[in-house]
């Protein structure tokens, strides 16, 4: 499977952790960065990240210190539905009902174990669609308004 990682200065060493994991596992990583440890804007790497999803129609992840940030920024890019998950169940239930395509993990809250069972959980989990599909097609209908407003 491809997905598509990027992180901000405080999700580095998290992240390289994945990818390790996602390597390993045979998954194809593209790295959105950031690369350095030198402090960046997390919306810039959640705006590079979300647009990749989309045109890839591919899975994300995204870490910062609390997944918080990232998972807003990301859910401004419409077409986005990332989940802020701290433990498998989220990470299952952001797919099956949700059809979460990004997943925002926060590294100082998260140990690197778990939160590889988390993106393990995440990639290995389909949409259910059924009653959940009306759900987020009415996620999709709202952005429509909110664009349509602006």
């Amino acid at each position: 499977m491809k997905v598509v990682i990027g992180c901000d200065h405080a999700g580095l060493d998290l992240k390289k952790e994945i990818i390790d994991s996602l390597t390993k596992d045979q998954h194809e990583v593209i790295d959105c960065g950031t690369y350095t440890s030198e402090s960046v804007d997390y919306p810039d790497i959640a705006e590079g990240l979300a647009l990749k999803v989309l045109d890839e129609k591919i899975l994300g992840i995204l870490i910062c210190g609390t997944g918080i940030g990232v998972a807003i920024a990301a859910n401004k890019i419409p077409g986005i539905r990332a989940a802020l998950c701290q433990n498998n169940y989220g990470a299952r239930l952001a797919r099956e009902h949700n059809d979460a395509n990004i997943l925002a993990i926060g590294s100082r809250i998260t140990a690197a174990a778990m939160a590889i069972e988390i993106v393990n959980t995440f990639l290995n989990t389909g949409f259910q669609a059924g009653r959940h599909l009306r759900r987020v097609e009415k996620i999709n209908m709202l952005e429509k308004k909110c664009r349509e407003r602006g």
